[in-house]
């Protein structure tokens, strides 16, 4: 007697929040810092040696507010993808 088939596993749908490192960073992105939420608007920079990389952001819910934010090149952020 054959046994029956499993069933398929289902792929999961991706979070709307994810952690990648700094590198990984791209215009639009948002990102959930203890400030609020905040989203990219320039390219991202790096230090020599690529330690550290520093992007330019503004407040999403005060468009006028921006900054330079800086992280360590192994630090993970939780950002909202567009």
């Amino acid at each position: 007697m054959a046994r029956p088939r499993p069933e398929k596993k289902r792929k999961r749908a991706q979070p709307a929040t994810r952690r990648v490192l700094p590198m990984e960073l791209r215009c639009g992105a948002r990102l959930i810092a203890e400030g609020g939420e905040w989203q990219v608007i320039g390219p991202l920079y790096r230090s020599l040696g690529v330690k550290n990389a520093a992007a330019r952001v503004r407040n999403v819910r005060q468009p006028d507010v921006t900054a330079i934010r800086t992280w360590g090149a192994h630090e993970r952020i939780v950002v909202k993808r567009a």
